[in-house]
């Protein structure tokens, strides 16, 4: 059950953006959408318009501040950005591609998934790192008020998300996966659906 007082939260990810179709890790950096990620993003921002939401939240990063921008317009909500929702922060494997991290830091990617929630990224985060955050933002949100929010982030700090709003173990939430055009809700007994 979720420990904040929410009556449902929707998780929404960015669109698709170039790196995203390179395979190049983003973390903090940026990479413009897509056209089929514009349109990913307007199709679940359409879906969205009938469900009860009062307010939105959304990550500074331009991926999902674009997004957001497409979501509130169809909305007509303001946009909320809280820092807190940023992407887990790469750090120096940031814009590059697994076969450069593996030529450049050999071994270290066996290493990180033997403890993906502790490994830090060489001068960035971990999933435990981002989990303090994802904590703080979810409060934050909960002290503005709002009942039904809507948080436009990014895959890896969403399973963070979802691990506070639902009580899973970390485990449980590394195994996560949410494509850019899904748009989870989690309601107060922390299940989760999907709007696909």
């Amino acid at each position: 059950m979720t420990r904040f007082g929410f009556k449902s939260v929707y998780l929404a990810r960015h669109g698709q953006t170039q790196w995203n179709t390179e395979g190049r890790r983003q973390g903090r950096l940026d990479s413009p959408l897509t056209e089929e990620g514009r349109g990913q993003v307007t199709r679940y921002a359409e879906r969205l318009g009938g469900e009860p939401i009062d307010s939105l939240f959304a990550s500074p990063l331009g991926r999902a501040s674009t997004s957001a921008g497409i979501v509130s317009e169809r909305l007509r909500l303001p946009i909320r950005f809280l820092d807190d929702l940023s992407e887990v922060d790469h750090g120096a494997w940031s814009g590059l591609v697994d076969e450069e991290i593996d030529s450049r830091w050999p071994g270290e990617s066996e290493v990180r998934s033997n403890n993906k929630y502790r490994h830090r990224f060489p001068g960035g985060e971990s999933y435990a790192d981002a989990s303090v955050r994802a904590h703080q933002a979810l409060a934050a949100v909960e002290r503005s008020g709002s009942e039904t929010p809507l948080l436009v982030s990014h895959e890896m700090i969403g399973r963070m998300l979802i691990k506070h709003l639902t009580g899973m173990d970390y485990e449980e939430a590394l195994e996560l996966k949410q494509p850019n055009e899904v748009v989870y809700c989690v309601d107060p007994d922390g299940m989760i659906s999907s709007l696909a």
